[in-house]
């Protein structure tokens, strides 16, 4: 039995392979084209244009703290830099 689906299979196999294939005056392409148009369409109109940002993450704080002394930065002395040729200042750590 298996032979024969086997044989059966392969014989339609040839079959449409042996056919000659005729594009009439650029049918193919247009059906190409249009399939493709087709499925970006289609493919789209499932999700928005785009997913909206997460919310911003709340470990950033910078505010005091509890248990624990509240430390800032402050501008210190100011000093040439001698690598870039400006002057720039000292950063400070103050805590409270």
């Amino acid at each position: 039995m298996g032979r024969i689906l086997h044989g059966a299979l392969a014989a339609s196999a040839f079959l449409t392979i042996a056919a000659p294939a005729h594009a009439g005056g650029g049918d193919f392409a247009a059906g190409v084209f249009g399939g493709l148009a087709a499925g970006a369409i289609i493919g789209s109109a499932g999700r928005p244009y785009y997913d909206p940002p997460p919310p911003p993450p709340d470990y950033y704080y910078e505010g005091p703290r509890y248990g624990g002394p509240y430390c800032h930065w402050e501008r210190g002395r100011r000093y040439w830099d001698d690598y870039e040729g400006v002057w720039r200042y000292q950063r400070v750590r103050v805590c409270d």
